[in-house]
């Protein structure tokens, strides 16, 4: 029988590659259309009746686009939506939440030194926050659509700081970190499925039936366009954030994720202004670099205190009973705490990779599986093999986990 946890290990991977495929197409063609709208020229009388055009060239072709402020006259046969890369960045993010936070929750959700709670309570507050964000922030587009943008975008700011804070209060840093950047997501693609893709619709349905389009419908989709774009580069930042302990697993993870959306303005603040052709406002990138040195100067404050026992409880349990746990804790102390400790002796490290402590009976519990993964099937730790595990050793791990678990 093929083994359960590589499986679920390769499945991870397929639907994590997806999402990144996706990703790549839904931030491409977003940043493209944010920049061709900034860069059309308006200042031309079109025989065509069109807001604005452009002449491109790409892959030895030239391209002439031109834009509708609110539709043509005539519905064009073959057009074109872009809303499937959205659509399948969200649901195959959705679905990596599920399987590596909702099944494992006790081991990557839950932290019981931050809030001690069940699985489901903490899945139901996962899935509780993502419909919160989206209600939060379309009342607030709704209220503010005619308003000042500026102040619109501060209060989204203000909510975005509030959950940073809430995360940490609940979560894992990683959890933390990695929800506050799917809460992000969430409201970025529901913009599209919920706003953009619709008043679209409706203006197809204008022209298809002879009526004229209203022009409100493409204001409201180009405000939440608009917010997507700068909100793109803080959720790429959150969602890799889980590879950088320095980032998620200090006692100043909310203050680090709030500043990441500044970081997130001042880099488009720049890129949107070229490209409207308003000049290069090279301040932004002196500021940008200055928030970022304060996240690099708060992420050296002392990393999150935990108050774990040190003998392992709840699912971890499981793993310390099962035969074998005691050659393995020996095995793990001998060959990976080294490195994966508070307080790293091997030289160059700071703190543990990738946040994982491995000096006590429930840390090494905790870990079972990607111990197994990572240290027994195969040999990606210690990194070429530093500590000079053995063959032997490798094939304890491997025995031990397949006892608890049965396999």
């Amino acid at each position: 029988m093929y083994d359960l946890a590589a499986m679920a290990a390769w499945i991870e991977f397929g639907v994590r590659w997806l999402h990144v495929i996706t990703a790549i197409a839904w931030i491409g063609s977003s940043f493209y259309f944010i920049a061709l709208d900034l860069g059309l020229h308006r200042d031309r009388n079109l025989a065509s009746g069109a807001d604005g055009e452009e002449w491109q060239v790409h892959g030895g072709g030239f391209y002439h686009i031109q834009k509708y402020l609110v539709a043509p006259d005539n519905m064009p046969d073959g057009l074109i939506w872009h809303k499937w890369q959205s659509y399948w960045t969200w649901i195959s993010g959705f679905i990596l939440l599920v399987l590596v936070y909702y099944l494992g929750a006790e081991f990557y959700l839950i932290d019981p030194a931050v809030l001690d709670i069940g699985a489901s309570q903490a899945i139901v507050i996962s899935l509780a926050s993502l419909a919160f964000g989206w209600i939060v922030y379309t009342t607030l587009c709704r209220i503010f659509v005619d308003a000042n943008q500026t102040t619109l975008m501060l209060a989204l700011f203000a909510v975005l700081v509030g959950m940073s804070w809430f995360y940490t209060q609940v979560f894992t840093g990683r959890a933390a970190m990695l929800h506050l950047g799917a809460f992000t997501a969430t409201i970025m693609s529901a913009n599209v499925f919920m706003v953009i893709i619709p008043n679209q619709k409706i203006v197809v349905d204008d022209l298809i039936n002879g009526r004229t389009p209203d022009a409100k419908y493409g204001k409201i989709a180009k405000q939440r366009s608009t917010h997507n774009n700068y909100l793109t580069l803080p959720v790429i930042f959150l969602m890799l954030s889980n590879h950088y302990p320095l980032a998620f697993a200090t006692g100043n993870t909310w203050i680090i994720a709030s500043l990441v959306f500044l970081m997130g303005v001042t880099i488009r603040h720049y890129f949107n202004s070229m490209h409207a052709r308003q000049g290069n406002p090279h301040w932004t990138w002196a500021v940008t670099a200055l928030i970022f040195i304060v996240i690099m100067w708060l992420s050296v404050a002392p990393m999150r205190g935990s108050d774990e026992p040190e003998e392992a409880t709840g699912p971890a349990l499981r793993f310390a009973q099962a035969e074998g746990f005691e050659d393995v804790h020996d095995i793990v102390l001998g060959r990976c705490s080294m490195c994966h400790a508070a307080e790293p002796v091997w030289e160059g490290l700071l703190w543990p990779p990738g946040g994982v402590r491995l000096e006590t009976e429930n840390q090494i519990a905790r870990q079972a599986r990607d111990i197994y993964l990572q240290a027994g099937l195969s040999h990606a730790m210690p990194p070429a093999n530093l500590s000079w595990i053995t063959s032997e050793e490798r094939a304890q791990i491997v025995a031990w986990y397949r006892a608890a678990t049965g396999g």
